[in-house]
């Protein structure tokens, strides 16, 4: 019974240090840009767009089917990365073990 409540108290910790490291992943931002950083998008590590930038060059050119090209770009880039840094921060709190649904 001993070695069953270890394993518990370890279940209950690391999962206080995961949501903490998801918590704060919320605060901390990627950035992609595509077409040369004419459009740049940041992420936060919850997969939030904070912000979208367009330089205005882009929208004088009146292509709109470029335009959303870039921005989808973008967004997916900067999404990508943010996955990146919560799969790394997750590694951190689990010592590197793959839980199935976490991430």
């Amino acid at each position: 019974m001993k070695g069953m409540n270890e394993m518990l108290r370890q279940a209950q910790i690391m999962q206080r240090k995961m949501t903490e490291a998801q918590d704060a992943l919320k605060t901390k931002e990627v950035e992609a840009s595509s077409g040369g950083g004419m459009v740049t998008v940041k992420v936060t590590g919850a997969q939030e767009v904070t912000e979208v930038r367009i330089e205005p060059s882009v929208m004088e050119a009146g292509d709109v089917e470029m335009l959303q090209d870039l921005v989808m770009t973008a967004a997916n880039e900067a999404i990508k990365k943010s996955k990146d840094m919560m799969e790394e921060a997750m590694k951190g709190v689990t010592g590197g073990l793959s839980i199935p649904g976490m991430f």
